[in-house]
């Protein structure tokens, strides 16, 4: 089984030691800590969670691991400016395993687009299948293409793909 390296795949995106990340639907963290040490002590990581006792852990986590450089902020992204972030403050967005579990998956792109600074990147990955109970259900699944076209009509425009595993389809898009 063969499954993404965030810290691989965000040098790809051209992450490097200053930039501000957002990490929306952090989840368990695997991304916003990989961005943290790349990012360093000059730069931010706001990881953007839901679920209160993913907040918790990735805080302790980001704290055991000294990285100051982190924010994590319980938030609701099905809501208008649901990250709680100001509007053109962010180099790089990061939507891990999101999208298919988003209500409003256009509100979900656009709140990534409105936080991205002009020419920033968000990363988008998620399931390519359920992979037999693997990922998500197979009704939840989001394929590439759909995908893209929400992405699309939000404003991004494709920059390439990212490598993801092989259970996994990725994209780098463009504000």
């Amino acid at each position: 089984m063969s499954f993404t390296n965030p810290q691989d795949t965000l040098r790809e995106l051209g992450l490097h030691p200053g930039m501000e990340v957002a990490d929306l639907g952090a989840g368990g963290g695997h991304y916003t800590l990989a961005a943290a040490r790349i990012v360093g002590e000059s730069g931010h990581v706001c990881a953007v969670e839901i679920q209160k006792d993913l907040v918790t852990k990735l805080k302790n986590e980001a704290e055991q691991a000294g990285f100051s450089c982190v924010d994590v902020v319980w938030s609701d992204l099905g809501k208008a400016e649901g990250s709680t972030l100001k509007g053109e403050s962010i180099d790089i967005v990061i939507l891990s395993n999101v999208l298919f579990q988003a209500q409003d998956k256009a509100a979900l792109l656009a709140e990534g687009y409105r936080i991205l600074r002009p020419s920033g990147k968000l990363l988008l990955i998620d399931w390519s299948d359920s992979h037999g109970g693997l990922g998500p259900r197979p009704d939840h699944v989001v394929k590439r293409d759909v995908a893209l076209k929400l992405a699309e009509s939000t404003g991004f425009s494709v920059s390439g793909d990212a490598s993801t595993g092989t259970h996994h389809w990725g994209v780098i898009l463009v504000k």
